[in-house]
């Protein structure tokens, strides 16, 4: 049996969290519930459960401060949370799920379903201190949680060339020449992604700026990146990264 406690500080998202965690996952007990931040850090010291789904804004402070009160993290970890992008920004740059307020039976079941994937790995101690990183903005040197199907990859922000779309799925490509595949649309990732020198010159790539070598006009025009590869120009994107090479 996979335990798991909801701390929030409204009652009737409690309930909706319970009844929806015995809809869709009868192997799942919910040990204990909590409204703030003393008894949310008692309740997981207590039940030491497995799932975690943890709202940001609750009683005598946030989720944050109950979070440097737990460690080590010996459980997955769930943010529910009204949306704020400065938080939401960082959840994913650390692959933490979450799930947003008010709250959907779709989301709410995927993110759950992700968390018990993953619930045999032990990398949420590295993801909350990135997502903290980011959150509070601490370090200049940024990382990125990319999680597949197999394995979490926490790696720099600095080490990737760029990244290829197909479809809903992202390739990653980095300097060591290794390729991550995970399955989320580089939409998302260009977002997350702009205030690292990295932009899109085609629909289908994300490039980061600092390494790409030369720029071909010729037969529509494409980057030449460091590592070889060749990333084509999309003609209604030509001009505007155009304007920002000639900047750097």
């Amino acid at each position: 049996m996979i335990k798991a406690v909801i701390i929030d500080d409204e009652p009737e998202l409690r309930e909706l969290n319970i009844s929806l965690l015995n809809d869709n996952f009868p192997q799942i007990q919910v040990v204990g519930e909590a409204d703030s931040v003393d008894s949310g850090v008692e309740l997981i010291q207590k039940t030491n459960p497995d799932i975690v789904l943890l709202d940001i804004e609750i009683k005598g402070g946030t989720g944050f401060n109950i979070l440097q009160k737990v460690k080590p993290y010996n459980f997955k970890l769930i943010f529910v949370t009204a949306f704020n992008h400065f938080a939401i920004k960082a959840i994913k740059f650390s692959a933490i799920d979450y799930i947003l307020k008010p709250i959907n039976e779709f989301e709410f079941v995927n993110a759950i379903e992700n968390a018990m994937q993953s619930i045999e790995n032990h990398e949420m101690e590295k993801q909350v201190s990135n997502f903290f990183d980011h959150y509070e903005k601490k370090t200049q040197s940024k990382k990125i949680v990319l999680r597949t199907s197999e394995v979490m990859h926490i790696i720099d922000i600095s080490d990737i060339i760029y990244c290829k779309s197909d479809n809903s799925y992202t390739t990653f490509f980095l300097v060591d020449n290794k390729e991550i595949l995970v399955s989320r649309a580089i939409k998302e990732f260009s977002e997350m992604l702009e205030d690292f020198k990295f932009l899109r010159p085609h629909q289908s790539y994300l490039v980061n700026l600092n390494f790409i070598k030369k720029v071909e006009k010729t037969d529509g025009g494409f980057l030449i990146m460091n590592n070889g590869s060749e990333i084509p120009i999309s003609t209604r994107r030509k001009q505007s990264l155009m304007q920002i090479l000639d900047k750097l």
